[in-house]
């Protein structure tokens, strides 16, 4: 009995590793094709607010599976929802956050190549760690300092070895400095939403399910005024789902269900397997990028990508108690 459970431990060690390793992947290079790609270009940010509604859907029937009927589902999300206003509002900090975050991604994917954008995006950690240490309070080995500071050490390196301005099939003219700030900017929002949602979900004993539906709930009267905001003149043209066909409908459902995924796989993956599943990324995005997108891998690119797969071994190489990483249930990628 004790050997298959070790059998059954390793198994969704292994499967927690392929999971985050080919979730991690698939989402830049699928976000990288999608504003490449020649044809009619989707609105971004509509594609943000379906994401958000897939998710809310998901997560619903979730909460309907822990509850076991519906009286006790509506009764939960009435409870929580409806009846806990001031517990609702917390929420709207992350959820307002996430979605400028997820718009913010697509205009780093459409000025940064997939591997400049996995590698860059990697900054969420120092991103993470700073806000841990200065809201939560939590303390840094020297080790992890020194993981921080390779880091961004690998990171200047990847971007200054990518500074050409290209022209894409999809007729966006590519602005590296747009993309780094953008990339950058998600990180910062990443970390602070992250932090800020992991002191919500300790401080009170409502499911990690039932607080994405908070999330959701508030998230799409956001994505929708930014929608309006920023393409209300295509929008009333074109229409809601101008550029859409199955390849985006892929992606809003390969988003949504991204970060529900990790949320899953993850109380099974130490720090080291998501060390190795990130690392994984980075260079399954580099290789597939030389072959999908012409990305022409030069030294300095590669010795920062390298620099920066050091420092997440590095940082995640830390007794479990010393960990940062436990705000991964709130993280959308």
């Amino acid at each position: 009995m004790n050997k298959t459970s070790q059998r059954t431990g390793q198994t969704l060690k292994f499967v927690s590793l392929v999971t985050l390793t080919v979730q991690n992947a698939m989402v830049g290079l699928s976000m990288r094709y999608s504003r490449t790609r020649a044809g009619d270009m989707f609105l971004s940010s509509t594609a943000v607010v379906m994401a958000e509604v897939v998710k809310l859907i998901t997560c619903l029937i979730l909460v309907y599976v822990e509850e076991g009927n519906f009286e006790k589902f509506y009764k939960a999300l009435h409870m929580t929802i409806v009846k806990q206003p001031i517990d609702t509002l917390k929420v709207c900090v992350p959820s307002l956050l996430y979605i400028i975050q997820n718009n913010l991604l697509y205009v780093s994917a459409s000025n940064l190549d997939a591997a400049t954008h996995q590698v860059t995006y990697q900054l969420k950690i120092l991103t993470t760690a700073f806000f841990a240490v200065t809201i939560l309070r939590r303390s840094l080995h020297t080790t992890q300092w020194g993981a921080l500071v390779l880091l961004v050490i690998g990171v200047v390196l990847v971007q200054l070895a990518q500074t050409v301005k290209a022209q894409l099939p999809s007729g966006i003219e590519q602005n590296h400095w747009l993309g780094f700030s953008a990339a950058l900017s998600a990180c910062f929002l990443s970390g602070f939403a992250g932090i800020y949602f992991e002191k919500i979900l300790k401080g009170s004993d409502i499911s990690v399910w039932m607080r994405n539906v908070q999330l959701s709930v508030l998230s799409i009267p956001f994505g929708l005024s930014t929608c309006f905001l920023q393409d209300s003149s295509i929008i009333r043209k074109q229409g809601f789902f101008f550029g859409y066909d199955l390849f985006i409908c892929y992606l809003v459902v390969l988003q949504a269900g991204g970060g529900l995924i990790v949320a899953m796989v993850v109380k099974y993956a130490d720090n080291i397997l998501k060390g190795f599943a990130t690392s994984l990324a980075i260079i399954i995005s580099c290789i597939a990028s030389v072959y999908l997108f012409d990305f022409h891998l030069s030294f300095q690119f590669t010795l920062g990508a390298f620099l920066v797969i050091c420092s997440i071994f590095l940082y995640s190489h830390q007794p479990k108690t010393a960990s940062l990483d436990k705000h991964t249930s709130a993280e959308k990628v």
